[in-house]
């Protein structure tokens, strides 16, 4: 079945129905929305294969590293999922948090990418300025993510202690997952070619499961059944 499939709690309210879902299929989905260090431990242990997090570990429009240490602390690296959601500036991409109203002065660059990938098992990458409109992806942010450039003229570039100076752009080295726009099956084969292969796809509204008509959950279990059988 379908495994790494992401519930979401948007806003109060929705906690139990998230953990009813993660009950019910345990190691199968990651959850978000609200995760902290506080209570992070509690999805973890209804079920959640990986917890998300963005707001959680920034203060004040910063990357908060002592935020970021004490929710490794819990979850360890192998179960944590940086959500790099962002918005688009006149010089890139910046992460956007509480609920993508706030843009923060961390851009999505090579350094700041390393800075956090020896911190979690996963990205996921909202592009919050076409979620959930269903008019396609932003796929010069998609061709990007593969291969981030190095530094942005206006970006706080931050790395982790320890990171190397002048890291340039080279690949994103663990898994990631772009997220907003999608409708058909076309943006599944688009971020497929623009990625390389290298990034996942999240389809939400479109799906037929959903109640959308751009794309059948069916349609996209077979497509990625033949990519797998295809793979070298």
């Amino acid at each position: 079945g379908l495994t790494g499939g992401h519930v979401i709690m948007l806003g109060p309210g929705n906690e139990e129905a998230a953990l009813r879902a993660l009950r019910a299929y345990p190691g199968g989905l990651q959850v978000g929305g609200g995760i902290n260090a506080a209570n992070a431990r509690r999805f973890l242990e209804a079920g959640a294969s990986h917890v998300i997090v963005t707001s959680a570990i920034f203060t004040a429009g910063e990357l908060d590293f002592a935020k970021l240490e004490e929710i490794v602390a819990v979850t360890g690296r192998d179960r944590l999922v940086i959500d790099l959601s962002c918005r688009r500036q006149a010089d890139g991409w910046f992460v956007a948090t509480d609920r993508w109203q706030t843009v923060t002065s961390y851009g999505i660059t090579a350094e700041n990418v390393r800075a956090l990938e020896g911190r979690c098992a996963e990205f996921l990458v909202h592009a919050a300025d076409v979620e959930g409109l269903q008019g396609g992806i932003d796929a010069e942010l998609v061709a990007r993510l593969q291969r981030a450039p190095a530094t942005s003229r206006n970006c706080t570039a931050r790395p982790w202690p320890g990171t190397p100076a002048g890291v340039q752009g080279e690949l994103v080295t663990i898994p990631a997952t772009y997220a907003g726009g999608a409708r058909s099956l076309a943006d599944l084969e688009l971020v497929d070619r623009l990625s390389g292969g290298r990034l996942d796809l999240t389809i939400g509204s479109a799906l037929d499961i959903f109640g959308g008509s751009g794309v059948a959950y069916d349609a996209c279990v077979a497509y990625n059944r033949h990519a797998i059988g295809s793979a070298p």
